[in-house]
């Protein structure tokens, strides 16, 4: 069993604070399909959790389920992807308000979702701004970067969406919007965390010098269910 929610994130967030939001067949949680593309799977699933997974899903459907499920998908699956990640704890990260820094709203998606597609940070889709606040900086009256908050966990809150426009790079607008996000966080008494694609070693280095440190290895799968 897990002895903490970061270690089944997805699950600890569905099944406890975002459990408003959870859709379940079985024994399998998932997010709406327009907020995020995550399902979650319980510590120690049985012998029917893929035929649960796919009921969620639906046929055809691909799905990212976050860590390991224990057992290998059926034949008639499809791994689109297996990515390792890290999960970085916050505990230890300074918190820092910015007077730059907007609240962004559902009246802003339309920028987030292209700066999005620019720039790669992760999924955020034309809901995910329903998990938590978001925060951007704007130049000129353009949203030229962005973070916010996505899995809710008890006594824990993700850091996402952690971008910027390329043009305006090198600036400090991440460090500084990962600080003022995690000063919402710990504004509730909550800690901050976040996870990051292995190989992307440059945001690993940005999250280590601004006191993030390494939790524990991640897995994502990304799955298609069999069609009918």
């Amino acid at each position: 069993m897990s002895t903490s929610p970061l270690e089944n994130p997805a699950w600890a967030a569905l099944s406890g604070p975002h459990a408003s939001f959870a859709e379940q067949k079985g024994q399998v949680l998932r997010y709406p399909v327009d907020v995020s593309p995550f399902l979650a799977v319980p510590d120690q699933p049985d012998e029917h959790v893929w035929h649960d997974i796919a009921d969620l899903a639906g046929p055809g459907a691909s799905t990212v389920v976050v860590g390991r499920v224990g057992t290998p998908p059926p034949a008639d699956w499809t791994v689109e992807a297996e990515l390792a990640g890290v999960q970085m704890d916050g505990s230890a990260a300074p918190a820092a308000a910015d007077p730059k820094a907007v609240r962004l709203t559902d009246a802003d998606v339309p920028e987030m979702l292209d700066l999005v597609s620019r720039t790669k940070p992760g999924p955020f889709l034309p809901r995910t701004i329903a998990l938590g606040a978001y925060l951007g900086i704007r130049r000129d009256g353009a949203l030229v970067a962005m973070a916010g908050e996505r899995m809710h966990l008890p006594g824990w809150t993700e850091i996402s969406a952690v971008c910027t426009d390329p043009a305006f790079q090198g600036q400090g607008l991440a460090a500084r919007l990962v600080l003022a996000v995690a000063a919402g966080i710990r504004e509730r008494g909550e800690r901050p965390f976040l996870h990051a694609a292995e190989t992307n070693t440059g945001a690993i280095r940005l999250y280590e010098k601004l006191g993030f440190r390494l939790a524990r290895e991640m897995q994502f799968g990304v799955y298609r269910a069999p069609s009918l």
